[in-house]
């Protein structure tokens, strides 16, 4: 959602000019911003209080490592980073697309050759992360963006390398509780097969609009996550067996990215001719909306 800048917003970050809001949160805020020729791009910054912190930059670091990982076909290309600025900043793609969460709000749950064709896609997504040695630890419905030409993958905040815990409290418990894997939640190790148990999550999610477990405190969800079974219900019969293999509590019965890429799609046709109407007219009425917008201040 493009919003307004607010009156202590500045005008400019680095080179960039910026124009709006995309949003804002407890680490820091996401611009709609212009490059001196013209170019749309996402710029996120770092609120300054926490950019103070040594440990916070080398995470943030980190995230811009990982987008690069992942690149352009499957996440949102980083075009500039300065992590040592006094206030570090990232600028990356502007995605043409909704994130799933919005995605699901507008259209409703995908219909069962979408999800399989963004299931397939972000196999490939993660699968490219997990050769390079990264795991992503919060993969989401809002961490998923849908295009026209495929789904795309943000926000790398807690990524890290396999087994680098040097950022992470021993038996502290990393991510988004509704999406975590058993093993996340207790504070282990979280490995190529927690990115699988959190993409099985976001596959229910995109089928049915809920999550496997449900919603609610944290506690609760951290509890379900780590002994109850996940609620399957609305997600179509040819699909619910590879997503309950995907969701066990176990890690090693998981498939890995490509056996599941394979379980899901066959790879035929564009990705666009496997998305419900409303979805794509809200794809293209968010392209357009980044040209519509006129700057401006409150």
């Amino acid at each position: 959602m493009i919003r307004p800048l607010l009156h202590d917003d500045p005008s400019h970050v680095g080179t960039y000019r910026l124009a709006a809001r995309l949003g804002s949160g407890g680490m820091g805020t996401v611009y709609l911003a212009r490059t001196p020729g013209g170019a749309t791009v996402a710029l996120k910054t770092v609120h300054a209080h926490i950019a103070a912190d040594a440990a916070f930059r080398t995470r943030f670091r980190l995230e811009a490592d990982a987008a690069r990982v992942i690149g352009g076909r499957h996440g949102a290309q980083v075009v500039d980073a300065d992590p040592l600025a006094d206030v570090p900043w990232m600028a990356t793609e502007y995605v043409l697309g909704p994130p799933l969460d919005d995605a699901v709000a507008v259209s409703g749950p995908l219909p069962e050759a979408a999800v399989r064709a963004v299931g397939a896609a972000l196999c490939g997504a993660l699968g490219q992360l997990h050769r390079s040695d990264v795991v992503h630890r919060d993969l989401k419905p809002s961490n998923v963006m849908i295009t026209a030409y495929g789904p795309k993958v943000i926000d790398f905040g807690i990524a890290r390398a396999l087994g680098d815990d040097r950022l992470t409290r021993v038996g502290a418990a990393a991510g988004t509780p509704a999406f975590m894997s058993p093993e996340q939640a207790t504070g282990q190790e979280h490995t190529p097969a927690g990115d699988v148990f959190a993409l099985a999550g976001v596959l229910v999610f995109a089928a049915t609009g809920h999550g496997p477990f449900g919603s609610g405190q944290p506690a609760d969800l951290l509890y379900r996550v780590r002994y109850a079974d996940p609620d399957l219900t609305g997600v179509p019969e040819s699909l619910a067996p590879v997503l309950a293999r995907c969701l066990a509590k176990d890690p090693a019965p998981r498939p890995a990215t490509g056996e599941l890429a394979a379980a899901l799609h066959d790879g035929h046709g564009e990705f666009a001719d496997h998305l419900p109407h409303p979805l794509l007219s809200e794809i293209a009425r968010r392209a357009a909306e980044v040209w519509q917008f006129r700057p401006e201040r409150l």
